[in-house]
């Protein structure tokens, strides 16, 4: 046991730096100064909650950034499911957030978690915004139509059309077991959810 969380420090202390890593060297780039879009800030949250852990969570498909359709059915009974609902492409802490992810993904695969990202772009700008990024190792789906189905059935779609930023943590048996939404203009931290897959392996 001491030696599970000794190791769990590990990977989210390391993963956690090199997020700061990916972060600086990506940010500071030119060609995502001229690219991204500066929303300025936004009030934190501006959605009406219609779930809760424990709840079932709602069944969808989405058309990805591949070419193909992802579906939440698709991973019963055989992964944990992370969602991470991002407000809109090409805009600063979206752009840091999703690029991270791809440094932590061993922490994700410890933990038998496949994380999907969800906006409500469309298939093009969500192509051209992930190109930009690098490529991701998780599967961007687009939520544009019906426009932002998806963010509504999870109670984080916003009155300007654009999603909250949240996390939900989904089990193999399809049930919610964590819900962050978070603060839209920051990054939620990866030790918390790291924490919250660990929970699941009890």
């Amino acid at each position: 046991m001491l030696q599970r969380k000794r190791i769990y420090g590990e990977l989210a202390i390391g993963a956690i730096a090199a997020m700061c890593l990916v972060t600086m060297a990506y940010g500071g780039s030119a060609t995502l100064k001229e690219n991204v879009y500066d929303v300025g800030a936004l009030k934190p949250i501006d959605s009406v909650p219609k779930l809760q852990v424990g709840d079932k969570a709602p069944e969808f498909t989405l058309p990805a950034v591949s070419g193909k359709t992802v579906a939440l059915a698709q991973y019963r009974d055989t992964k944990n499911v992370v969602i991470s609902f991002v407000p809109a492409a090409w805009t600063p802490v979206c752009s840091e957030q999703w690029p991270g992810y791809n440094i932590a993904k061993p922490i994700f695969d410890q933990y038998d978690a496949q994380l999907i990202g969800i906006t409500v772009d469309n298939v093009p700008t969500l192509y051209a915004w992930t190109h930009q990024m690098g490529g991701l190792w998780f599967p961007a789906l687009s939520d544009f139509w019906p426009h932002g189905a998806v963010a509504d059935q999870y109670g984080i779609l916003r009155s300007d059309g654009t999603s909250e930023r949240a996390l939900f943590v989904i089990d193999k048996q399809g049930i919610i077991r964590y819900i962050d939404v978070h603060d839209i203009n920051k990054r939620p931290p990866l030790d918390d959810l790291v924490r919250e897959l660990e929970e699941l392996k009890k």
